[in-house]
């Protein structure tokens, strides 16, 4: 991996930001943009992927970029868990579902491999060209 020097060109903040505007998009084509206190949530479990993942990245070491990668895949699964009551309460189609299930657990699955990449690697904080000498 060469150089990151900014959260905005980690892939999986970026597809975490996909995540949310595919929030957003529903709160403003389905029924689920009138049920407040549900898009209240999801609007904070989907920002809170991103935020942790922005925040992380800040942190001085990898070892508090892995905590914070953690939260944002516990917001992955709860947001999961919002798509599902939405869907029971009928707030989207089956299409909008799949769709939204499909693209949390991708999040997800890029996030626990971050993680795994950052657990096995040397790199330390924002310098990800900055190995340590062994």
């Amino acid at each position: 991996m060469g150089r990151i020097d900014r959260f905005e060109d980690l892939e999986v903040w970026k597809i975490s930001r996909e995540l949310c505007q595919l929030v957003e998009h529903l709160f403003q084509t389905t029924e689920l943009g009138n049920n407040y206190a549900l898009r209240n949530q999801m609007e904070r479990s989907s920002g809170s992927i991103m935020d942790n993942i922005a925040e992380g990245f800040g942190r001085g070491g990898n070892k508090e970029f892995h905590n914070f990668l953690s939260f944002s895949k516990g917001s992955c699964t709860e947001l999961k868990s919002q798509f599902y009551r939405s869907f029971d309460k009928k707030l989207i189609s089956d299409e909008d579902y799949m769709k939204a299930l499909e693209m949390t657990e991708h999040c997800n699955n890029k996030i626990g491999a971050f993680m795994y990449y950052l657990r096995n690697t040397k790199i330390r904080g924002q310098k990800f060209n900055n190995r340590e000498k062994e």
